[in-house]
């Protein structure tokens, strides 16, 4: 537009006008108007050509502008289109890599499944290797029996034609008849209860049997030999029935053998079931002092100084001297005065050895004694007694050593000197023992009168068997065994354990039992027939009234 310009500032017949004033009717033109008749024809078409070459220059312009906008609407358009082809392709990279992992995992799938398939074909050849072995073993031993059983065949046969009727059976045994060859006629066999048909067949126990379906009951293995033995109707071979039924020693651990007449002679313990053989209460076999069991040869015994054995499971719950026993002192007399029978003087208790004891018995006047071995003395006379007064240590080869006693001087203060006690003896037993000197004691200082043997002692065994009753199934009792053990323990304090109340172990419980059993089983007319009487009046009528009773009638009630 620019040649436009040039133009119109080029015409001289154009006049410049001064605009003053106001808009509207008031505008005044101080310039003559120019018209455009004025101009020539050469002008006119000058202008024409202007307007016209400006008009397109315009459209030029504009056409310039729209191509230059459409333009960049196409470049924002492929940009997009870009971008959606770049995510596009992005998402179809994500989904060829997880493809990728897919067959991936399932390649190590497939090769583990392979792995295992190979393993089981690998399982499965060794286990036909195995019993293609087992089979062939199998077979060669059917050939082994078979020659065997051939071979049998063939020896009774021979001994069939020089022998004459086979030995009859005693009383625990049979035998079986020789096999026979193609029997006639229709024949069951009593095992399988198939039919024989041609073939080796045994006849024995009132039936017909293969040879294979006659066999031990206790091993069902065939029984091939000519004798074997019977138990309830069921046949054995005669090494499995001597080790189900025949007996053996608990000391020696053999079978107990039969004595002249073929007949298995054993001693049986009342209590423990002890089976040993009656050689060993001629041998030397210890026996423990305690519980009287035999315990095998090579069991360990505590060897005390005045010979006793101990053995080591009633060691356990031992009491080796004074001091170490007036715990279960002091719950004795809770015992009595429970029974409303409290002893108004402290009597001394001393423990002691067999030797002390005996000496102790030898110089007393009164009293009862239970014969073989005393364990336990109520004594009245002034005496002077050697006591232990402290537990000894057990030493090499399990033998008392550093036994440490002094003498004690009995003083006569009422009717009662001391209680003596053996020592060394378990816990529930040196209480029993105790209960029953005791009973001694009480009855003395209570004034009754001299009483028979089987009453006194009989009366005096009740108490001590009511003792074990409480220890062992009212619970009142202490129940926990004594601390001291093998090992060797010098301090009595250390065993003091022995009276304090705790569990105990089910040896102990046993033990406590066996005295019992000991109490009522014995046959001694004072001790055994005592005890009898005494206990059934004081089930009878209660205990204060048995003993009032014998206060005045110096017997037992009926």
């Amino acid at each position: 537009m620019g040649w436009f310009r040039k133009l119109l500032k080029g015409s001289d017949h154009i006049s410049r006008g001064q605009y003053q004033g106001k808009y509207g009717e008031d505008r005044i033109w101080d310039n003559h108007r120019s018209s455009m008749d004025d101009l020539t024809d050469i002008e006119k078409e000058d202008i024409d050509r202007a307007i016209a070459l400006s008009l397109s220059e315009e459209d030029h312009l504009k056409g310039k502008k729209v191509v230059e906008d459409d333009s960049q609407s196409e470049d924002d358009e492929l940009c997009k289109i870009d971008d959606e082809e770049d995510e596009y392709l992005a998402k179809i990279q994500q989904e060829d890599e997880y493809l990728a992992k897919i067959q991936q995992q399932e390649d190590e799938r497939l090769a583990k499944v392979q792995q295992e398939e190979d393993e089981h074909i690998a399982k499965i050849q060794r286990e036909d290797e195995r019993l293609a072995k087992i089979q062939q073993d199998e077979v060669e031993r059917l050939a082994k029996a078979q020659l065997e059983e051939d071979e049998q065949l063939a020896r009774a046969i021979q001994e069939s034609l020089t022998l004459g009727s086979p030995p009859q059976s005693d009383n625990d045994s049979s035998f079986l008849s020789y096999p026979h060859l193609f029997p006639p006629g229709h024949r069951i066999c009593a095992g399988c209860k198939t039919e024989i048909g041609q073939g080796r067949f045994l006849s024995c126990m009132g039936g017909v049997w293969h040879p294979e379906c006659f066999c031990c009951h206790s091993c069902r293995l065939p029984i091939t030999d000519y004798e074997f033995s019977m138990s309830s109707n069921r046949p054995y071979h005669k090494s499995c029935y001597r080790e189900k039924h025949h007996p053996r020693c608990d000391v020696c651990k053999n079978f107990i053998p039969t004595n002249s007449s073929g007949l298995i002679e054993y001693r049986a313990h009342p209590f423990w079931l002890q089976k040993y053989c009656p050689s060993h209460e001629l041998d030397g076999t210890p026996r423990c002092c305690s519980c009287e069991r035999m315990e095998p040869r090579d069991a360990k015994y505590l060897l005390l100084d005045d010979g006793r054995k101990l053995c080591l499971e009633c060691l356990d719950s031992s009491i080796m001297d004074t001091h170490e026993c007036q715990p279960l002192y002091l719950e004795i007399q809770e015992f009595y005065e429970g029974l409303n029978m409290k002893l108004e003087q402290q009597i001394p208790m001393l423990l002691v050895e067999r030797q002390a004891l005996n000496e102790a018995m030898e110089g007393e006047k009164n009293g009862h004694h239970h014969l073989p071995e005393t364990r336990g003395l109520c004594l009245s006379e002034e005496q002077t007694v050697t006591t232990i007064s402290r537990r000894p240590k057990i030493g090499a080869g399990y033998q008392v050593i550093d036994m440490i006693t002094e003498p004690y001087k009995l003083i006569r203060r009422c009717e009662v000197t001391a209680i003596l006690v053996l020592y060394g003896l378990p816990r529930l037993l040196t209480g029993s023992i105790l209960a029953h000197e005791m009973m001694h004691a009480w009855l003395r200082f209570k004034g009754y009168p001299n009483l028979s043997p089987e009453v006194e002692e009989g009366i005096c065994q009740v108490l001590a068997h009511m003792w074990l009753d409480s220890e062992l199934y009212t619970g009142s009792g202490n129940g926990g065994a004594s601390s001291s053990s093998s090992s060797s323990s010098s301090s009595p304090s250390s065993s003091s354990a022995s009276s304090k109340k705790g569990k105990r172990s089910d040896f102990e419980k046993k033990l406590g039992e066996f005295f019992k059993h000991q109490i009522e089983s014995d046959t001694s007319s004072a001790y055994g027939d005592g005890f009898r009487s005494g206990n059934q009046a004081m089930l009878k009528y209660g205990l204060k009234s048995t003993l009032d009773h014998i206060h005045m009638t110096g017997s037992f009630p009926y």
